[in-house]
């Protein structure tokens, strides 16, 4: 990996607990944000001559501080700081401010950070996408993507709520018992953006982006401890710890995509599954079912299954359709459509998702599974036209290469029967 890259990723991964520790210590999000900013500026400029520094995070918190000290005391034509020579010699201040990040003062930077974000005067779009900026460091495009409207009106949706933040005088401590469960929801939506974050980067940035699904997993599990009784966040972390299990075995040697059932179940990682098990049926006992526990009871029957033929995709299906209904959305259907392909065949499969299309048509998932399904069904000309589009909408490379591998095995199949 370049220095660039390693550098990028370092500064992805650290960002949340940066951002949380500097909003903390200056208690104004545009300020801890430029703050994060300068540092990572600093970092890029220092970082390829000294090499990394032992903790990526440490570094930035303290840099940060420094310039955002610097800012404000600009502003107030205050004593200027000491010279960059003396800012930028960290090898002793690093070692102890890294002490610190994991004692009490900072342990809950993120946790306050997220529930700040998720304020209840903000709508809820706002939230999630307030937090999906200050501490995952989406681009305004990628988020403005995930929900689906235009780049400037996303834009505009941040900097309203960021204002709306600021002029409501949000206390910037970590809220009480009464305002944290109102606000459990946005913030859970959050959690589990931030492990998507990292669980669907491609084979050449996984390594990389993995901090960003144990970090979704440290938050997951403070939240546990915030609401232990709550099933929806025993859900929330079953879910996380099921999928991130498998990360060893989701990419080839040459980087290429390893589908579920392809996949070498010794590389999974037993602990983290046993636990996801043991927390699914800790969350089901409660009665009291809900969107996350249902994933998380999906992906505990890909766990238990200890070979692809041993799962049970009756049971699968049956979730999806509860799924359904609890939160409808054309991707659920989509997803289902795998069970239905592998309990009543590729043309039940087709007919469910080809009412998605509308929906689904900048979507790389549909192309590819539509492809699928053609091909199995013989339609090779049809697979073909949806595979590329599939590639063209591909948001990996890895995923660019596994429909590749598609339409290669077209091709040998024509020049077969040709």
């Amino acid at each position: 990996m370049s220095d660039l890259a390693w550098i990028d990723a370092a500064l992805t991964a650290a960002r949340p607990q940066a951002m949380g520790a500097l909003l903390r210590y200056f208690r104004d999000l545009d300020v801890a944000e430029e703050a994060f900013q300068n540092a990572c500026l600093r970092a890029l400029s220092h970082w390829p001559r000294n090499g990394p520094p032992r903790d990526p995070a440490a570094w930035l918190i303290l840099v940060g501080r420094n310039a955002g000290v610097d800012g404000v005391r600009r502003e107030s034509r205050l004593t200027a700081l000491p010279p960059e020579d003396q800012l930028s010699d960290l090898s002793d201040a690093e070692a102890a401010e890294a002490e610190r990040l994991d004692g009490e003062h900072y342990r809950d930077d993120i946790l306050r950070l997220l529930f700040i974000c998720c304020h209840p005067d903000l709508p809820a779009t706002q939230q999630v996408a307030l937090a999906l900026r200050i501490v995952s460091g989406l681009s305004v495009k990628q988020i403005a993507r995930a929900f689906l409207v235009g780049e400037s009106a996303m834009e505009q949706r941040i900097t309203r709520a960021k204002a709306r933040i600021g002029a409501g005088d949000a206390p910037f401590e970590a809220p009480g018992p009464a305002e944290r469960a109102e606000r459990l929801a946005a913030v859970m939506v959050m959690v589990y953006l931030v492990f998507n974050e990292g669980y669907s980067a491609g084979a050449t940035q996984a390594r990389a982006r993995e901090p960003l699904c144990d970090e979704a997993i440290r938050l997951a599990r403070l939240l546990l401890r915030l609401f232990p009784a709550e099933p929806e966040v025993m859900g929330l972390l079953a879910l996380f710890l099921l999928q991130h299990a498998r990360a060893a075995a989701r990419f080839d040697a040459d980087g290429g995509l390893i589908l579920l059932e392809d996949q070498d179940r010794g590389l999974w990682r037993r602990p983290m599954i046993l636990e996801g098990l043991a927390l699914v049926d800790k969350a089901l006992r409660h009665r009291r079912p809900g969107p996350y526990q249902v994933q998380a009871a999906i992906a505990a029957l890909h766990g238990r299954a200890a070979r692809p033929e041993d799962t049970d995709w009756a049971e699968i299906d049956q979730l999806y359709q509860v799924l359904e209904r609890m939160q409808p959305s054309p991707v659920i259907t989509l997803n289902r459509a795998v069970a239905v392909a592998k309990l009543s065949g590729p043309e039940a499969a087709l007919a469910l998702i080809e009412p998605l299309a509308p929906r689904l048509s900048a979507y790389f998932h549909f192309h590819g599974a539509r492809g699928l399904f053609l091909m199995q069904l013989g339609r090779g000309l049809e697979a073909r036209g949806a595979f590329d589009r599939a590639i063209a909408l591909a948001n990996t490379p890895a995923e660019a290469a596994h429909i590749r591998m598609h339409l290669d095995r077209l091709e040998a199949e024509g020049r077969e029967t040709g």
